[in-house]
């Protein structure tokens, strides 16, 4: 091998290392700034959600007298745990043992003893000793036999017939059921027995009528059944000995299925309950503490206010970090658009004190409010408190994974927040859910206030619903409640508006709003790609028309996937003529690079436009996909032409060096604009733009790059992949259209040099089969050899 390729592997595999290396390291980091956010969110909550001031909770030993009428302040259910224990118990007896019936048993042994007489028959005597073959039998089937035993076998292996005859006997033998200890099947079938048929996972119980044999059964009837063979003595007991160890049962004790039966049947028995309604008497003033009353009172401060600030305190710090690790461990797990890095975590938790600590002030405004207008209940104020606006906010910047997380979350602590009403969490969800509903596509800021007018006839129909099922009266406080409801949809949408660009700006983040913003031809940065780039600016416009219209096809953000489209290729800005769309009339400059160098130039219109895209705060979303447009394919034209020119045996063309660094697409949206961006330059290679060929190359297009490899780390569908296709099919058409050759005017009329007149043609409007038919082939050094340079 070459010094060179042994230094060019040795470096590549530095480079791995040392990448793999800083990749540790910044995961290391990332997980402690993940925990450390988590810490201080759950921290933070506990000292907002947890009141001022507690009382010192009353505890009683059995025999104390109790100091004052104790009364149920609310129904209470108290678990029984001694009977429910003892039902668990009765239904874990009645789940009968699970057994496996395995049907391929006997085909499995006959198949090992075919094997091993068939090892016998084709082994070479000649070449190996008897000793040799039985010591290959053994290590080969883990079969110990002597060499009387052996030269018998190697009789029987000569046999014809002897293989059918051995399927035969086992076929016989095993269609009975068999177990490894009858014993212990006899004493488990008066508790009941299920069969479980390994081939079906058909089950069925057992009858009690069928006949179940041990192994030693079973070893006497295999001995019988050979004993009624033609064989002789010496090669019966020979057959005997191989088989018998082999023998195994076909029912087997399932022990972890019989558990886990049991454990479903324990778990699905429901506890005990003993109910205290409210206002009944626990204890009595006087009067001796009995256990039940210590159950009672028990059950009583584990849900009273009773209970002290720090034992609340640390009680709600740990159920927070409980519900925000494991909900957030959850959704990462299993919900697949669930990926937030730690800026968004950073966003959702600072939203989510902000939605928290906006609550409590309510809180305390409401009480005000309710002492200076008594005539309104002091709960019918808090329907005017902005509840949905977290959810709204993190629904607009992010994704509707991440909001119906949020709002889950949100739900419970606020439940807790208004001292665990069932009725504020339900409340809160469903109008959180719905607030980002109507706003998941907002294209411009009125249409926050036109969501703000939906969630406020929501909150005002949701709040009907719930004031039906608590069967109250029809009263004034209804009209209240239903008008704060109605304000508080408007007072959301009003919160919402105000934040939103303060959010944009302070996170970077890139919304809807700020897209229409970047879609406007007017940007400075667009202003520049069309000025220094017209064909890369053109060729961006109809990317962008062909990505959004199959963005629409396939459920993703159109308005995103366009403004990508727009931006994708702002790095040709630097080096615009270095691309074949700008280049026009003038001279390839590449014609005068080598090939390795016209590579690193198209590489870095990439990492430039990532720059552009981050100096001008284009966002996260967009940078992402302008640094993947290309994902890593290869530059196969400067590759070709890389190896046309190397010298065989002595210069080594390595295919990652023409190769884009990447990263491939991770999102719908970035491989929207690689097939988008492909298709395009492709298209302006084709002559005569038929509807067949234009399908033709955009199948051959999308084949090449999913072969590739390009769409591997993105959530693509095959049916998305054909729903794009014909989205492009559709677009490409109308781009490629055909007009009718329109008769040219009298004026065109003109006298040529032999005196006859004739009409002078309008270059303008050739058709494309006369362009077609007219074109020469391209020379040395045109422009014409080179239509895929810069794909883009």
């Amino acid at each position: 091998m070459p010094k060179s390729e042994h230094k060019s592997e040795a470096g590549t595999a530095k480079k791995s290392q040392s990448r793999l290396t800083r990749q540790g390291q910044r995961g290391g980091d990332e997980r402690f700034q993940r925990a450390l956010l988590l810490i201080l969110l759950v921290v933070s909550l506990t000292f907002i959600i947890v009141p001022k001031g507690a009382l010192t909770p009353t505890e009683f030993a059995t025999g104390d007298i109790v100091p004052r009428d104790i009364k149920a302040p609310r129904d209470i259910l108290i678990p029984d745990d001694e009977l429910s224990e003892q039902k668990r118990k009765d239904a874990e007896k009645v789940v009968p043992n699970f057994y496996d019936y395995d049907l391929t048993t006997g085909a499995v042994v006959s198949d090992q003893v075919s094997q091993i007489l068939g090892s016998l028959r084709v082994s070479p005597a000649e070449e190996l000793t008897a000793e040799q073959q039985i010591s290959d039998l053994e290590s080969s089937f883990g079969v110990k036999t002597d060499k009387q035993s052996f030269l018998a076998l190697k009789e029987l292996a000569d046999q014809p017939g002897i293989k059918a005859r051995v399927q035969n006997i086992m076929t016989q033998l095993y269609r009975q059921k068999i177990v490894g200890n009858l014993k212990l099947f006899e004493a488990d079938r008066p508790k009941g027995v299920v069969f479980r048929s390994l081939d079906t996972q058909a089950e069925f119980s057992d009858s009690g009528q069928d006949e179940v044999i041990g192994l030693g059964q079973l070893q006497d009837s295999l001995k019988k059944a050979i004993g009624g063979t033609e064989l002789s003595t010496r090669q019966q007991n020979a057959l005997l000995e191989l088989i018998v160890p082999l023998l195994r049962p076909n029912i087997t004790f399932n022990q972890n299925e019989t558990e886990a039966r049991r454990q479903i049947a324990r778990d699905e028995v429901k506890p005990v309950l003993i109910q205290v309604k409210k206002g009944e008497m626990i204890a009595r003033e006087g009067d001796r503490i009995t256990p039940d009353q210590i159950k009672r009172l028990g059950a009583l401060s584990e849900d009273s206010s009773t209970v002290s600030l720090w034992r609340n305190a640390m009680g709600m710090l740990l159920s927070c970090f409980l519900l925000v690790y494991f909900a957030h461990t959850f959704a990462l797990r299993n919900i697949r658009k669930y990926h937030p890095e730690n800026r968004d975590l950073m966003f959702l938790a600072l939203v989510f004190l902000f939605h928290v600590l906006v609550l409590k002030i309510c809180i305390f405004i409401s009480a005000a409010l309710g002492s200076a207008f008594p005539y309104v209940e002091q709960n019918a104020y808090y329907y005017v408190f902005p509840f949905a606006v977290g959810t709204m906010l993190v629904r607009i910047v992010l994704n509707s994974e991440i909001s119906l997380v949020f709002a889950v979350l949100a739900a419970i602590v606020t439940g807790a927040l208004f001292g665990n009403s069932f009725v504020v969490m339900v409340f809160v969800f469903l109008t959180s859910l719905a607030g980002a509903h109507w706003v998941r596509h907002v294209t411009e800021r009125s249409s926050l206030f036109r969501a703000g007018l939906r969630l406020g006839v929501f909150n005002t129909v949701l709040l009907f619903a719930l004031h039906l099922m608590t069967s109250r009266p029809f009263d004034l406080q209804l009209i209240y409640k239903l008008g704060f409801g109605f304000a508080g949809g408007l007072v959301a949408a009003v919160i919402v508006t105000g934040i939103v660009p303060l959010v944009e700006s302070i996170f970077r983040y890139t919304t809807n709003i700020k897209l229409l913003e970047l879609a406007n031809m007017n940007n400075p940065l667009l202003r520049d790609l069309m000025v220094q780039a017209p064909g890369t600016y053109h060729h961006s416009v109809i990317v962008g028309n062909l990505a959004e219209a199959a963005a629409e096809n396939i459920g993703v953000n159109p308005l995103m996937v366009r403004v990508a489209a727009y931006y994708h290729d702002i790095g040709k800005i630097k080096k615009p003529l270095y691309f074949i769309e700008n280049i026009g009339g003038q001279e390839n400059r590449h014609d005068k690079l080598a090939p390795s160098m016209s590579s690193l130039i198209l590489m870095a219109h990439v990492k430039d436009g990532a720059e552009l895209a981050r100096e001008n705060r284009l966002g996260k979303a967009l940078t992402d996909i302008l640094r993947q447009h290309h994902g890593t394919s290869l530059m196969k034209f400067f590759y070709d032409r890389a190896k046309s020119k190397a010298v065989p045996g002595v210069e080594q063309i390595d295919e990652r060096d023409y190769r884009y660094p990447g990263p491939k697409p991770q999102t719908r949206e970035a491989a929207l604009i690689m097939l988008a961006d492909a298709i395009e330059a492709a298209s302006r290679t084709l002559v005569d733009p038929t509807p067949a060929r234009i399908q033709g190359m955009v199948q051959k297009i999308i084949n090449n790059i999913f072969i590739d490899g390009q769409l591997d780390e993105c959530e693509l569908t095959l049916k998305d992949i054909h729903n794009i296709a014909k989205s492009f099919n559709i677009v490409l058409r109308g781009i490629f259209h055909y007009r009718v050759d329109y008769p040219e005017p009298v004026s065109k009329e003109r006298v040529n040099e032999k005196g006859v007149r004739s009409i002078d043609e309008d270059r303008d409007r050739k058709s494309t089969e006369q362009t077609a038919n007219q074109e020469s082939p391209p020379k040395k050094g045109s422009t014409e050899d080179l239509k895929r340079l810069g794909m883009s």
